[in-house]
């Protein structure tokens, strides 16, 4: 009878990359009614309040409208960024987003998230790279992963007129 024996070999592990934390500390202060002010350290402060479905104004921010500027916000940055390392250099970043707030079983919830960039990019050379870059931002950004809305994204590119 012989012996088999596994032969040795050798296995690569790709060590892990060490990734950072980060905190982000804000501050909010009410000051009359359904009204108060936001501030962070070194920043301008923002007014806030309840929208005016919720009794509150019109005229100034709601926690609903920064949610939803955050996300869009956020999917611009991861955009440019990979952008970027691809070497793409968009002329011009446009973004509309809309978000739906839905009660189920007695709690509102913000449920999903309709975001429209146009992109104008120099080229059309640009376009499959830009389209394929767009295509990992979701997947990419930070707020995207951090709430459970469904995010749709419906990006338009369009090439600049050549210069005159």
């Amino acid at each position: 009878m012989s012996s088999l024996r596994p032969e040795a070999s050798e296995v690569f592990v790709k060590p892990k990359r060490a990734y950072k934390s980060f905190h982000y500390r804000t501050k909010t202060t009410w000051s009359s009614a359904r009204r108060g002010m936001l501030s962070a350290a070194e920043r301008p402060n923002i007014i806030v309040g309840s929208p005016p479905e919720f009794k509150g104004e019109a005229n100034i921010w709601a926690p609903e409208e920064l949610l939803v500027g955050s996300l869009y916000t956020c999917m611009m940055l991861t955009f440019l960024t990979l952008a970027q390392a691809q070497g793409l250099t968009p002329v011009r970043y446009e973004s509309e987003a809309e978000g739906l707030l839905e009660n189920f079983e007695g709690k509102y919830h913000i449920t999903e998230v309709k975001v429209r960039p146009c992109v104008t990019l120099k080229s059309e050379v640009e376009l499959e790279p830009a389209r394929k870059t767009m295509g990992s931002v979701e997947a990419n950004c930070f707020i995207a992963n951090s709430i459970n809305a469904r995010v749709m994204l419906a990006p338009e590119f369009v090439v600049a007129p050549p210069p005159k």
